[in-house]
């Protein structure tokens, strides 16, 4: 091949023929890259961060924002209000944020003793938001690594002062909100910038190698309550009935003395009015007392005989019975 010549006036001439128009395109190609970097867009649910020189200089809203060009100032947008989670002692896949879970070896994480000296797997999640983006970009480095960490130690601590049978059944609400309280103020103290919405407890269970026997123990306690329910139940309803029972027997046995009572009031009292009267004229009461009680007695009697005083025995011929029944013989 042969060498390709170059002829050196001819090449300073083209060169003096462009230098004008390069005057102007380098001009205008800076312009045109200066103006395409002054403004940028966040979006709805986030905010930007405007640093001049690598320095927080101000914060942007969402919509239509101008900076100065090139590198005098950059941008930082941090989605504040998009819903973040972290999961501990398990993961989600698929998840976008890098921060949600960790790998399978820090599933350990869940290991936790209780108060009373038992072990227990914890799982639990958290939804956070990013609350103040200074904050979040300059106080802390790696701010969501630091809030695991806090949130491993708050929940350890949380569950160090329960007993097993809280952490696993009737104490996880309050363990939750506990943990939630805590480990904002941590947040807080440490600025982080971000702001816990929700800590709940997910799958919380004895170690797999005593699982069976907290089961068993756990379906003991589930038999002992159900059995207390029913003798609890029994009770309920034997006792009232018995107590009902007692009332109306006492309420009866009250009628009854008082019904009592008030006969023996009245026969007393009538007995003092007929002695008032008996003092008064004894004979005459005495008299009527007799025929009143004959008047009452000689309705009973089947055979009336009346005799003489001097008689031994009854007339033969008068028969009393028949006379008073209308079936006496007429003369």
């Amino acid at each position: 091949m042969s060498d390709i010549k170059i002829d050196a006036d001819a090449a300073r001439e083209a060169l003096k023929k462009l230098s004008p128009r390069l005057g102007l395109i380098i001009p205008g190609i800076v312009v045109l890259a200066g103006a395409f970097t002054s403004y940028f867009t966040v979006p709805t649910d986030s905010e930007a961060v405007v640093l001049r020189f690598g320095k927080y200089n101000r914060t942007a809203a969402p919509g239509l924002n101008f900076k100065l060009p090139f590198w005098f100032e950059t941008k930082e947008i941090i989605p504040v209000e998009r819903r973040l989670k972290m999961e501990f002692g398990y993961g989600t896949e698929g998840s976008t944020n890098p921060f949600q879970s960790r790998p399978k070896e820090y599933y350990e994480e869940q290991s936790m003793i209780t108060g009373d000296k038992n072990a227990a797997a914890v799982e639990w999640v958290i939804q956070y938001r990013i609350s103040d983006p200074e904050a979040y970009l300059f106080k802390v480095r790696d701010p969501e690594e630091t809030m695991r960490d806090a949130s491993e130690s708050v929940m350890r601590e949380v569950v160090g002062d329960r007993t097993v049978d809280e952490v696993i059944t009737i104490g996880r609400e309050s363990i939750a909100t506990d943990a939630l309280i805590k480990l904002q103020e941590l947040v807080d103290l440490y600025e982080l910038g971000l702001k816990i919405d929700q800590l709940q407890l997910k799958n919380v269970n004895p170690p797999r190698q005593v699982q069976a026997s907290f089961n068993e123990v756990n379906q003991a306690q589930q038999d002992k309550t159900k059995q207390i329910n029913v003798a609890e139940g029994l009770y309920n309803k034997a006792v009232p009935k018995g107590e009902g029972e007692a009332d109306q027997k006492i309420s009866a046995a009250e009628g009854e003395k008082l019904q009592r009572v008030n006969e023996a009031t009245g026969d007393a009292e009538r007995f003092l009015a007929l002695f008032k009267e008996y003092q008064k004229a004894p004979e005459i009461t005495r008299q009527r007392l007799y025929l009143e009680k004959i008047q009452d007695v000689l309705p009973r009697l089947k055979n009336k005989f009346i005799m003489d005083g001097e008689a031994s025995k009854p007339l033969p011929l008068l028969d009393l019975n028949n006379a008073l029944n209308g079936k006496g013989r007429s003369r």
